[in-house]
Protein backbone atom coordinates (compact mmCIF):
# COMPACT_ATOMS: atom_id res chain seq x y z
CA UNK A 1 0.00 0.00 0.00
CA UNK A 2 1.57 3.33 -0.79
CA UNK A 3 1.74 6.51 1.49
CA UNK A 4 -0.65 7.80 -0.10
CA UNK A 5 -3.40 5.40 -0.04
CA UNK A 6 -2.85 4.50 3.29
CA UNK A 7 -3.33 8.59 3.86
CA UNK A 8 -6.17 8.29 2.40
CA UNK A 9 -7.87 5.27 4.67
CA UNK A 10 -6.31 7.28 7.71
CA UNK A 11 -8.53 9.86 6.88
CA UNK A 12 -11.53 8.67 5.77
CA UNK A 13 -11.26 5.98 9.13
CA UNK A 14 -10.66 9.32 11.04
CA UNK A 15 -13.45 11.19 9.56
CA UNK A 16 -16.63 12.00 12.02
CA UNK A 17 -19.83 9.55 10.71
CA UNK A 18 -22.76 11.03 11.52
CA UNK A 19 -24.35 8.36 13.80
CA UNK A 20 -26.22 10.36 16.05
CA UNK A 21 -29.77 9.68 17.48
CA UNK A 22 -31.08 12.19 15.06
CA UNK A 23 -29.29 11.20 11.79
CA UNK A 24 -30.67 7.68 12.76
CA UNK A 25 -34.00 9.18 13.34
CA UNK A 26 -33.80 10.81 10.12
CA UNK A 27 -32.69 7.69 8.22
CA UNK A 28 -35.21 5.69 9.12
CA UNK A 29 -38.13 8.10 8.50
CA UNK A 30 -36.30 9.01 5.01
CA UNK A 31 -36.20 5.09 3.97
CA UNK A 32 -39.69 4.07 5.24
CA UNK A 33 -41.31 7.33 3.61
CA UNK A 34 -39.04 6.20 0.03
CA UNK A 35 -39.90 2.50 0.60
CA UNK A 36 -44.06 3.43 1.45
CA UNK A 37 -43.74 5.05 -2.09
CA UNK A 38 -42.22 2.94 -3.91
CA UNK A 39 -44.62 -0.04 -2.86
CA UNK A 40 -47.72 2.57 -3.30
CA UNK A 41 -46.81 3.29 -6.84
CA UNK A 42 -45.92 -0.56 -7.16
CA UNK A 43 -48.98 -1.24 -6.50
CA UNK A 44 -51.23 1.10 -7.77
CA UNK A 45 -49.41 1.52 -11.14
CA UNK A 46 -46.82 -0.61 -12.07
CA UNK A 47 -48.09 -4.34 -10.99
CA UNK A 48 -51.77 -3.56 -12.88
CA UNK A 49 -49.78 -2.32 -15.88
CA UNK A 50 -47.43 -5.70 -15.85
CA UNK A 51 -50.08 -7.88 -15.23
CA UNK A 52 -52.70 -6.50 -17.95
CA UNK A 53 -55.16 -5.70 -14.88
CA UNK A 54 -57.35 -2.35 -13.72
CA UNK A 55 -57.45 -1.03 -10.73
CA UNK A 56 -60.60 0.37 -9.41
CA UNK A 57 -61.72 2.33 -6.23
CA UNK A 58 -64.90 0.93 -3.79
CA UNK A 59 -67.30 4.50 -3.83
CA UNK A 60 -69.90 2.86 -1.86
CA UNK A 61 -70.60 0.80 1.10
CA UNK A 62 -72.02 -1.85 -0.36
CA UNK A 63 -69.41 -4.42 0.19
CA UNK A 64 -68.40 -3.77 3.48
CA UNK A 65 -66.79 -4.81 5.78
CA UNK A 66 -64.41 -6.37 3.82
CA UNK A 67 -64.21 -3.64 1.00
CA UNK A 68 -65.27 -0.17 2.44
CA UNK A 69 -65.33 2.82 1.00
CA UNK A 70 -62.03 4.39 -0.59
CA UNK A 71 -60.24 0.88 -0.91
CA UNK A 72 -58.44 0.20 -3.60
CA UNK A 73 -58.79 -3.07 -5.57
CA UNK A 74 -57.19 -4.23 -8.65
CA UNK A 75 -59.16 -6.65 -10.89
CA UNK A 76 -57.67 -8.76 -13.69
CA UNK A 77 -59.17 -10.42 -16.55
CA UNK A 78 -60.95 -13.73 -16.27
CA UNK A 79 -62.82 -16.10 -18.62
CA UNK A 80 -66.66 -15.92 -17.09
CA UNK A 81 -66.68 -19.67 -17.58
CA UNK A 82 -64.49 -20.29 -14.75
CA UNK A 83 -66.30 -18.02 -12.35
CA UNK A 84 -67.57 -19.82 -9.56
CA UNK A 85 -70.01 -18.82 -6.33
CA UNK A 86 -68.50 -16.52 -3.87
CA UNK A 87 -65.82 -15.20 -6.14
CA UNK A 88 -66.02 -10.84 -6.12
CA UNK A 89 -65.79 -9.60 -10.06
CA UNK A 90 -66.06 -6.07 -11.28
CA UNK A 91 -68.70 -5.95 -13.88
CA UNK A 92 -70.53 -2.77 -16.21
CA UNK A 93 -73.74 -1.71 -15.29
CA UNK A 94 -74.29 -1.95 -19.07
CA UNK A 95 -72.75 -3.32 -21.19
CA UNK A 96 -70.58 -0.64 -23.25
CA UNK A 97 -70.42 2.00 -20.53
CA UNK A 98 -67.76 2.79 -18.33
CA UNK A 99 -69.84 2.89 -14.92
CA UNK A 100 -68.62 -0.57 -12.89
CA UNK A 101 -69.88 -1.93 -9.93
CA UNK A 102 -68.23 -4.80 -7.89
CA UNK A 103 -69.75 -7.42 -6.31
CA UNK A 104 -69.95 -10.79 -5.04
CA UNK A 105 -71.30 -13.99 -7.02
CA UNK A 106 -73.94 -15.76 -5.39
CA UNK A 107 -75.65 -17.30 -7.60
CA UNK A 108 -76.17 -18.42 -11.39
CA UNK A 109 -78.95 -18.78 -13.59
CA UNK A 110 -79.78 -18.93 -17.59
CA UNK A 111 -81.63 -17.30 -20.12
CA UNK A 112 -83.99 -18.34 -22.96
CA UNK A 113 -81.19 -18.89 -24.78
CA UNK A 114 -79.16 -20.57 -22.94
CA UNK A 115 -76.87 -18.36 -21.74
CA UNK A 116 -75.03 -18.18 -18.56
CA UNK A 117 -76.22 -15.33 -16.29
CA UNK A 118 -74.31 -14.39 -12.93
CA UNK A 119 -76.32 -13.40 -10.12
CA UNK A 120 -74.56 -11.14 -8.20
CA UNK A 121 -75.04 -9.18 -4.75
CA UNK A 122 -73.08 -6.54 -2.26
CA UNK A 123 -72.07 -7.97 0.89
CA UNK A 124 -73.79 -5.56 2.93
CA UNK A 125 -76.85 -5.70 0.97
CA UNK A 126 -79.60 -7.97 2.17
CA UNK A 127 -80.86 -8.86 -1.72
CA UNK A 128 -79.52 -10.18 -5.09
CA UNK A 129 -78.95 -7.29 -7.49
CA UNK A 130 -81.84 -6.82 -9.55
CA UNK A 131 -80.20 -7.56 -13.03
CA UNK A 132 -78.18 -10.46 -13.50
CA UNK A 133 -74.68 -10.28 -14.90
CA UNK A 134 -74.14 -11.60 -18.79
CA UNK A 135 -70.64 -12.68 -19.16
CA UNK A 136 -69.37 -9.68 -21.42
CA UNK A 137 -70.31 -7.45 -18.57
CA UNK A 138 -67.26 -8.85 -16.39
CA UNK A 139 -64.21 -6.35 -16.54
CA UNK A 140 -62.35 -8.66 -14.33
CA UNK A 141 -62.14 -11.13 -11.12
CA UNK A 142 -60.47 -9.05 -7.66
CA UNK A 143 -57.29 -9.77 -7.44
CA UNK A 144 -56.00 -7.83 -4.59
CA UNK A 145 -57.31 -4.91 -2.45
CA UNK A 146 -55.57 -2.36 -0.35
CA UNK A 147 -57.15 -0.28 1.86
CA UNK A 148 -57.43 3.64 1.90
CA UNK A 149 -55.69 3.81 -1.51
CA UNK A 150 -58.46 4.20 -3.41
CA UNK A 151 -58.96 7.65 -2.38
CA UNK A 152 -55.62 8.60 -4.27
CA UNK A 153 -56.77 6.57 -6.91
CA UNK A 154 -59.41 8.67 -7.31
CA UNK A 155 -57.33 11.91 -6.73
CA UNK A 156 -54.59 10.52 -9.21
CA UNK A 157 -56.57 10.38 -12.60
CA UNK A 158 -55.43 10.69 -15.98
CA UNK A 159 -53.44 13.59 -16.30
CA UNK A 160 -52.43 13.86 -13.02
CA UNK A 161 -51.13 10.49 -12.69
CA UNK A 162 -48.59 11.13 -14.76
CA UNK A 163 -48.06 14.39 -13.16
CA UNK A 164 -47.56 12.91 -10.29
CA UNK A 165 -45.41 9.48 -11.75
CA UNK A 166 -43.02 12.70 -12.75
CA UNK A 167 -42.90 14.72 -9.53
CA UNK A 168 -42.04 11.01 -7.51
CA UNK A 169 -39.86 10.33 -10.32
CA UNK A 170 -37.81 13.55 -9.80
CA UNK A 171 -37.99 13.44 -5.61
CA UNK A 172 -36.28 10.09 -5.85
CA UNK A 173 -33.82 11.52 -8.58
CA UNK A 174 -33.39 14.21 -5.93
CA UNK A 175 -33.25 12.37 -3.03
CA UNK A 176 -30.06 10.05 -4.90
CA UNK A 177 -28.21 13.17 -6.09
CA UNK A 178 -28.70 14.48 -2.02
CA UNK A 179 -26.85 11.15 -0.77
CA UNK A 180 -24.14 11.03 -3.69
CA UNK A 181 -23.11 14.41 -2.49
CA UNK A 182 -22.82 13.92 1.20
CA UNK A 183 -21.03 11.02 0.78
CA UNK A 184 -18.45 12.68 -1.52
CA UNK A 185 -18.59 15.61 0.91
CA UNK A 186 -17.44 13.40 3.74
CA UNK A 187 -14.68 11.79 1.58
CA UNK A 188 -13.68 14.95 0.60
CA UNK A 189 -13.75 16.46 4.18
CA UNK A 190 -10.23 17.24 5.56
CA UNK A 191 -9.57 14.81 8.38
CA UNK A 192 -9.86 15.67 12.11
CA UNK A 193 -7.45 16.10 14.32
CA UNK A 194 -6.48 13.67 17.12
Amino acid sequence: MTSKQSEARIAIEDSPRRTGPLWWAFQIVTWALLLALVAILLATIVVPKIAGAQPYSILTSSMKPDYPPGTLIVVRKVDATTLQIGDVVTYQIRSGEPAVVTHRIVGFNFDQQGNRLLTTQGDAVAVPDAQPVRPAQIRGELWYSIPYLGYVNNWISGSTRLVVVYVVAATLLLYAIVQFAGSVRERRAPPSAP
